[in-house]
């Protein structure tokens, strides 16, 4: 009788529940994707959108909404994945698939603002899509043009419960092939795009460090990538919250791929991977500079035997005297005196280098000290102030020759090495304080020696950064 009992319960019990469920819910998801069917009159271009958004920054608006009468569209390619963690609720898009760029449809990107996770198992990387765009904003965000829901003000995100009526995908997945470039042909053109980088190496100051699993990395980790053919370099950007974060950084050069950005608080250039595949650095031969590196000194010394301040020197003029040889490599600026009482206010005058406005493809100057004679001379030092503004990932560096012969001609040619101890302002500074270069030690040179303020950029939005430089002395004790 107990197990009439629990059979006929078991029965009431499977039957209740079978006419409570509807058959289709057992039904395996249709996971199929169809081809959207949207008229090509309908289609716009990423350039016609990004035009939108440059009139309206022209009429005093931060952003633009698009409010067209028929549905408008815009077809692209992703090139980005939060699959690795370092992207986070959003999408960047491409309009090519490849580095083809007529005049009338050139290569841009754009970032999406969406409010999803796991976005790569719907997005992954090559995905063709459109992007309905009635009722979106295009404006600005971390720096990069940008399109979502938003105000006058802001782009904000798309919600996680409209996204995929706005974001539609394609039957299309191709295989993307990035743009070549060098760091300083990059242009505010190329953010939100996919680039390689070749014959590139992690800085040797960052090569005990991880990606991003560092004490000091808040948000976002930061580590110098460089060029062992040009030595300019961009700034490896990656989140903690990435994957990734905790593995060493690849010790030796090659190239790498990933998308040209702008860090969180639009100050500079980065290069965003989506994961480790992306750099390909198997070549172990590195490119690392001579360095001279005899440490900072506890004290300078007690005798001054080349001090520079610039006092005497004209505003907007080339620095000239005391012993300076300022030679222009390349462009058509030079290291001039500066003074101004701004935010980023000069020690009264200062020596400054920019390159924004020139028009060059190219600016390298040089700031060379006249010959220091080290022989005979105890506890040699150097010590100086910089200071930048808006670096935009162009750089200063202090270098050193003991073989230069003090002429122009010969410049080039000339053995130079870097002055590793030094401290020299970084892109990522604030652009207000002026930064102490530190005692920096020269006993462990012989000979006469030259110290050069070596400044590399160029008249592009990207690499036009400002630098300033003051209060240069060297001292010993006799």
């Amino acid at each position: 009788m107990s197990k009439l009992n629990k059979v006929l319960i078991g029965v009431i019990i499977a039957i209740s529940f079978t006419a409570c469920v509807q058959d289709d819910d057992y039904a395996v998801p249709d996971t199929s994707i169809k081809e959207p069917n949207i008229p090509a009159s309908n289609i716009t271009t990423f350039k016609a959108i990004v035009e939108r958004y440059e009139q309206a920054v022209s009429g005093g608006n931060a952003t633009v909404l698009i409010r067209d009468e028929q549905d408008l569209y815009i077809e692209g390619y992703v090139i980005s994945s939060d699959k690795g963690g370092n992207f986070f609720e959003e999408l960047i898009i491409q309009n090519k698939m490849d580095d083809s760029n007529p005049d009338n449809d050139p290569r841009l990107g754009l970032k999406v603002e969406v409010n999803a996770s796991s976005l790569y198992n719907t997005f992954e990387i090559g995905r063709k899509v459109y992007i309905k765009m009635n009722g979106l904003t295009i404006g600005l965000s971390n720096g990069v043009i940008a399109i979502g829901k938003g105000d006058s003000n802001n782009v904000k995100q798309i919600q996680a419960s409209e996204y995929r009526d706005i974001i539609i995908r394609s039957t299309e997945v191709v295989t993307l092939t990035p743009k070549v470039a060098n760091i300083q042909d990059l242009t505010g053109t190329d953010e939100n795009t996919l680039i390689q980088l070749n014959n590139m190496q992690v800085n040797r100051f960052d090569l005990a460090s991880t990606y991003a699993g560092e004490g000091i990395d808040e948000f976002d980790g930061f580590r110098i990538l460089e060029s062992c053919d040009l030595g300019v370099s961009i700034l490896l950007q990656t989140s903690t919250f990435a994957d990734f974060k905790s593995l060493p950084v690849p010790q030796g050069n090659g190239t790498v791929k990933g998308i040209f950005s702008r860090d969180f608080g639009d100050d500079f250039n980065v290069f965003i991977i989506n994961s480790t595949s992306d750099i390909n650095f198997d070549n172990t031969q590195r490119c690392d500079p001579l360095e001279l590196n005899c440490g900072l000194a506890a004290s300078y010394g007690t005798t001054n035997l080349f001090y520079e301040d610039f006092e005497s020197q004209a505003n907007n003029k080339l620095i000239t005297g005391n012993g300076w040889t300022n030679y222009i490599e390349a462009g058509t600026e030079g290291w001039e005196g500066f003074s101004s009482t701004s935010s980023n206010a000069s020690l009264g005058r200062s020596a400054r280098v920019q390159s924004a406005s020139s028009g060059d493809a190219s600016n390298i100057t040089w700031l060379i000290t006249p010959a220091i004679d080290l022989t005979g001379k105890n506890g040699m030092t150097l010590r100086f102030k910089t200071s930048n503004s808006l670096a935009d990932s162009s750089f200063l560096e202090v270098l050193y020759s003991l073989d230069w012969d003090g002429t122009e001609a010969n410049i080039k040619s000339a053995t130079w090495g870097v002055l590793s101890a030094a401290y020299v302002v970084k892109d990522t500074d604030s652009f207000v304080p002026w930064f102490n270069s530190g005692n920096v030690d020269l006993t462990c040179a012989t000979g006469t020696i030259y110290i050069a303020f070596k400044y590399t950029g160029s008249g592009q939005d990207s690499f036009d950064g400002v630098y300033e430089l003051d209060e240069v002395s060297v001292d010993y004790t006799p």
